[in-house]
């Protein structure tokens, strides 16, 4: 069993990459990083950027706590867990890799322009370039672990096909 986690900058694609990803493999399973941390928690819910900064940080470790629980879960019953989240440290990875218990774990950073992502988010319901745009920088300054894919001219389905080719499935 394996698990791959789908990372990006608000915005880049990671979800519907990651939805898209899941539903070509025959068994799995796609846990979305923003479903578990915003609409689980009913009261008390703060957002990443706060504030307060210190509830923010303790429910995102809280939701990647989460995240992997449920991703555990899925793989002890024969489903490959895609997560999707935004990973733009290497903490945040290393978070990932020591709380999974699932290997091994694929990580695949999708990397579109700044440009593209703002392009892109301008075709949403959900504007979140003013809000994020700030973390393209994190993502690049982040040491290059895992599949870093630049998807600024890519569809989803290309990307899809990248991964896969990428992952030899």
């Amino acid at each position: 069993m394996r698990a791959i986690i789908v990372s990006g900058i608000p915005g880049s694609g990671k979800t519907t990459v990651s939805r898209l990803l899941a539903s070509r493999l025959p068994r799995s399973a796609h846990i979305e990083g923003d479903l578990v941390g915003q609409a689980f928690i009913v009261g008390g819910f703060v957002p990443p950027q706060g504030p307060p900064a210190d509830q923010a940080g303790a429910q995102l470790l809280l939701r990647r706590k989460n995240i992997c629980l449920l991703a555990d879960s899925f793989a002890e019953h024969g489903f490959v867990p895609v997560i999707d989240d935004v990973v733009v440290s290497p903490m945040v990875l290393d978070l990932y890799l020591e709380l999974l218990r699932v290997r091994p774990v694929s990580f695949i950073q999708l990397a579109p322009s700044l440009d593209a992502v703002r392009e892109r988010d301008a075709g949403r319901d959900k504007h979140v370039f003013a809000l994020w745009s700030h973390l393209d920088a994190e993502l690049r300054a982040m040491p290059r672990r895992g599949f870093w894919l630049d998807t600024s001219e890519l569809s989803p389905l290309e990307t899809v096909a990248r991964i896969e080719a990428h992952l030899g499935s």
